[in-house]
């Protein structure tokens, strides 16, 4: 696992612990956490029943915010995982939530490109493990960030217990035509891929890449929708996509895993 010595310092940084507020009545605290170019990342954490259970994490698309799964993470909640959804500095803002990290990078005059968030990433992963304590970890990214967290299992298998992509591509393309490819050849952990139909052939040689051998890729009869807001309410077709989450998560990733 590649180590870098800033996620190391990041470690030490969070021994005094998250500037975060109390759980507002939405069920969820905003925190801040320690990422690369001196600035503080910015999450919101949502309330869970139990502490133990396996922890979602949570990245947004290109332009967007952790606003992107203000509807999706209470269902979370509810089927009993922990959540945290992250800004990385590469969006904006999306269901009126301003993209936080995206401003302190912004103001700081550092890079905010998709392959920039990555950093970001990798410190929230250091923080759902030292801050909350989370011993399984399911990395979902939306768009870009679908692309990036086969990346993070990749680079951080033993941190990294599933992958959830909706609508993974190509799409650093200075980095190669396979970038994504060749970090997807290294996930053996759980993986689900989804898309709109259309995005069935962009989606497919990243999900084919993966020798895993619990894996799920899922595609609607339906127009479908790009990116994690396939889930939200409004569309028609949100329903066959939470029955594949859903089944993907019980059968390989469940909340709770069965004692031995």
């Amino acid at each position: 696992m590649r180590k870098l010595s800033w996620v190391l310092a990041l470690v030490a940084m969070l021994v005094a612990g998250p500037n975060a507020t109390s759980f507002a009545d939405d069920g969820f605290k905003s925190v801040d956490f320690p990422t690369a170019g001196g600035i503080q990342g910015r999450a919101d954490v949502y309330a869970s029943q139990s502490k133990s259970a396996t922890l979602v994490l949570l990245f947004h698309q290109a332009g967007w915010s952790r606003g992107e799964y203000r509807e999706i993470a209470p269902k979370l909640i509810k089927a009993g995982y922990q959540v945290m959804a992250v800004d990385q500095r590469s969006g904006g803002k999306v269901n009126g939530i301003q993209n936080e990290t995206h401003r302190r990078a912004t103001r700081m005059g550092l890079a905010r490109g998709y392959l920039a968030a990555y950093v970001d990433m990798e410190a929230a992963l250091v923080y759902a493990r030292k801050e909350l304590a989370a011993e399984r970890i399911i990395v979902w990214g939306s768009s870009y960030s679908a692309s990036l967290v086969f990346r993070l299992a990749a680079e951080h298998s033993d941190e990294v217990t599933a992958v959830m992509a909706f609508a993974p591509g190509e799409y650093f393309k200075k980095e190669g035509h396979d970038y994504v490819q060749r970090f997807a050849k290294h996930v053996t952990q759980p993986v689900f891929v989804t898309s709109a139909k259309s995005e069935r052939e962009q989606v497919s040689p990243i999900f084919k890449a993966s020798p895993a051998k619990k894996k799920i890729l899922f595609t609607p009869a339906s127009k479908g929708q790009h990116g994690s807001r396939a889930l939200w309410n409004e569309w028609s077709d949100s329903d066959v996509y939470w029955v594949a989450v859903n089944g993907f998560l019980t059968e390989y990733v469940p909340a709770v895993p069965p004692a031995d």
